[in-house]
């Protein structure tokens, strides 16, 4: 495993739209294996390929004991709203309050390529949400609550 470096605002490749990714590999898991050190070691519950300057539609999320890797997440159904302050990686140092929903299930495939389904409430929803906001090339701050 190694650390990758972590893309900050207001690189242009935060803002890029990502690509499916189409081959299930060992460097598809060892890019994943990074990509939770690298999360875990700047205390973040999230962290997706453009973070790491990669335009591929990959994300991991941990909070507490769950974590999950998505490859080619797609959010297929929403319940409810929530807001409450979001913050990234990418954006060191400021939040904002973002309004989300509170039930999310996404459809996703494995780092082997499987197709699943996850479905989550509360603060693990606002991070599937933000993740996969970022393969869109959209940063937290869009939607943030207007004062």
């Amino acid at each position: 495993m190694a650390l990758r470096d972590i893309v900050t605002d207001p690189n242009e490749t935060l803002r890029k739209k990502c690509r499916p990714v189409e081959i299930f590999d060992e460097k598809l898991g060892r890019i994943f294996d990074d990509m939770r050190q690298t999360m875990n070691r700047a205390d973040g519950v999230g962290l997706a390929g453009p973070q790491i300057g990669l335009l591929r539609r990959i994300a991991v999320v941990e909070v507490d004991d769950f974590y999950i890797e998505f490859v080619n997440p797609v959010i297929v159904k929403t319940k409810g709203t929530q807001v409450g302050p979001e913050g990234c990686l990418s954006v060191p140092g400021k939040q904002s309050n973002v309004k989300r929903p509170f039930k999310v299930t996404v459809e996703y495939q494995d780092r082997h390529g499987k197709h699943m389904s996850v479905t989550a409430e509360g603060f693990i929803a606002r991070a599937f949400c933000h993740e996969i906001d970022h393969l869109d090339g959209i940063l937290y701050y869009d939607k943030a609550e207007k004062d």
